[in-house]
Formats: C-alpha cells, sequence, structure tokens
C-alpha cells in the first residue's frame, strides 16, 4: 500500500539505513566478545544502533563503566580504519540528493570520524548537519539524538520524519514523538510508523512549507 505523508525535516540513521556496514560491525563486536565468553547471539542482539559503551555496558553489567569507555574510543578507532564491505544502501544516495533543499540530519551512534569513513566509503556526501556520539549524552533508544536533531533544525519534533533500521533507533524516534520509517527487513518486528524494504521506495516531492514523502 501506498502511503503520502508531509514532512518538514528529516532525520536519517546511518548504519543499516544509509549505508550498509553489517559485516564490519558484526566481524569487530564479535572479536571484542569472544574473550569474554558472550555468545554471538547475544552480541547480535545487542550492538546495532546503540553507541558502543552502552553495549558493553548491556553485556557486561557488573564492568566498570570506565572500562568500557577506554574500549569504546579503542572500537571507534577501529571501525573507523576498517571499512571493508561497507555498502550504500540502495536509494540512499538519490534521497539524500532529494533532501538537500530541505531541513536534513544524520543522527547517528558513531563518531564523526565513523560516520565520515563510512559514508565515505559508500560513495555518500555527510549532509551539512549531524548529530554524533559527540552530541549527546544518552545513546539511543533515548530519544535525545533525535530531539537534538529537530532543535537544531529548528523544527517541531511532530514535523519530522525518522528514517531507522535498528529496534534502539526506531524506539528513539518515536520516543521523540517522530514518525518513522523502517529500513529494511528487521524493523518490522519494531513496529515503525511507515515500512520499506530499502530507500528506493521513498519518493520526495515539494510542497508547501515542507516536502511530501510517497512510501511504498
Amino acid at each position: 500500500m501506498t502511503e503520502i505523508i508531509h514532512a518538514r525535516a528529516a532525520l536519517l540513521d546511518m548504519d543499516g539505513t544509509l549505508v550498509d556496514s553489517t559485516s564490519v560491525v558484526e566481524r569487530l563486536w564479535l572479536a571484542w566478545a569472544e574473550p569474554h565468553g558472550i555468545a554471538p547471539e547475544t552480541v547480535l542482539s545487542v550492538v546495532h544502533g546503540r553507541q558502543g559503551h552502552q553495549s558493553m555496558a548491556i553485556m557486561l553489567p557488573e564492568r566498570d563503566h570506565a572500562i568500557n569507555l577506554r574500549e569504546n574510543d579503542v572500537m571507534l578507532a577501529n571501525e573507523a580504519e576498517d571499512v571493508d564491505g561497507v555498502i550504500m544502501i540502495p536509494g540512499a544516495d538519490a534521497l539524500l540528493h532529494t533532501l538537500e533543499p530541505f531541513p536534513h540530519a544524520i543522527v547517528t551512534s558513531a563518531n564523526v570520524a565513523l560516520m565520515t569513513a563510512r559514508m565515505r566509503q559508500a560513495g555518500l556526501t555527510v549532509p551539512t548537519l549531524a548529530v554524533t556520539a559527540e552530541n549527546v549524552s544518552a545513546s539511543k533508544p533515548d530519544p535525545e539524538g533525535f530531539l537534538r536533531g529537530a532543535e537544531l533544525l529548528g523544527v517541531s519534533p511532530a514535523d519530522c520524519v525518522v528514517f531507522e533500521d535498528s529496534g534502539a533507533g526506531i524506539r528513539a524516534g518515536l520516543a521523540a514523538g517522530m514518525r518513522v520509517i523502517g529500513v529494511g527487513p528487521h524493523a518490522a518486528a519494531y513496529e515503525p510508523t511507515f515500512l520499506v524494504d530499502d530507500l528506493t521506495q521513498v519518493k520526495i516531492d515539494a510542497e508547501g512549507d515542507g516536502f511530501t514523502l510517497t512510501i511504498g
């Protein structure tokens, strides 16, 4: 079914939404987890959509969080260096191009270096505005990042649409009071407002004080 909605701003997650980084994320995180004896299925159920130190805290709840913060810095550096296998989600380039005249931003759990490395590897241009790990005190599923993005764009949360793939990200967007377009086969499980297989199923046209999104 085709849906048509109106919005004034778009907030886009990066990993799993604009770029497919699954192979490198899983490779590095499974290597991190192995010495701790954490089951691969546990790792893969936790790490997507969250900042690394929060993922570590969930998987190692008794550990001093200062260790998580230090190891997360190492993980971020390793991820920024290892971009082998990072590719563009179909339709991401066209979507970013059509959003250029309108308020939009990336809202990602990555830091600036990692975001830049993965977007460049995927052949995508980083939008002028990005809310990254450096800009928030709480990781998704906390809505802080999306609310911060709306504030910076000067747009009410209700007038924003979020593009997300992970459970943590979808919950964050909904908690921010925004409509969420879930991207990819795993998004349906987290009950986004709308659902697409990839970004080729989204068309954007100027209308009034914002734009319409034709979904489906």
